[in-house]
């Protein structure tokens, strides 16, 4: 059976060890999804914007399966149109970080209201 910890004598051999750092992470980061938002993604017609909560759900359920022996959990709620990531204490139930914060939210809701005005404005 192979393994990267049995295998580490053959990387020396691999074309990876002829590259820098740099060109390294510039590789694997070629090999990444673009961003949704992202020109690439819009060039591509992904849906510019927030990622969907379905796409949340399976992702953390595995974190939190692996972080149960920490007493913290991750939440999704959905106040308005915005999904919200909770990490919150298992035993006592508080919520210990929210993202994206309280002011977060607020700030984006009075976009949403700036750019409506200034929309209506325009037409």
């Amino acid at each position: 059976m192979s393994s990267p910890l049995n295998d580490a004598g053959t990387l020396s051999n691999s074309p990876l060890t002829d590259l820098t750092p740099r060109q390294r992470l510039e590789n694997a980061l070629d090999e990444l999804p673009p961003a949704p938002g992202s020109a690439v993604a819009q060039a591509e017609g992904a849906q510019p914007g927030l990622v969907a909560r379905e796409e949340l759900v399976e992702p953390l359920k595995r974190i939190n399966e692996v972080l149960s022996s920490y007493g913290v959990e991750f939440h999704l709620s959905e106040p308005g149109r915005r999904v919200v990531t909770e990490i919150v204490d298992r035993e006592s139930g508080e919520v210990i970080r929210q993202i994206p914060s309280e002011e977060m939210l607020h700030i984006a809701e009075n976009l949403e209201r700036l750019r409506g005005i200034l929309l209506r404005e325009m037409a």
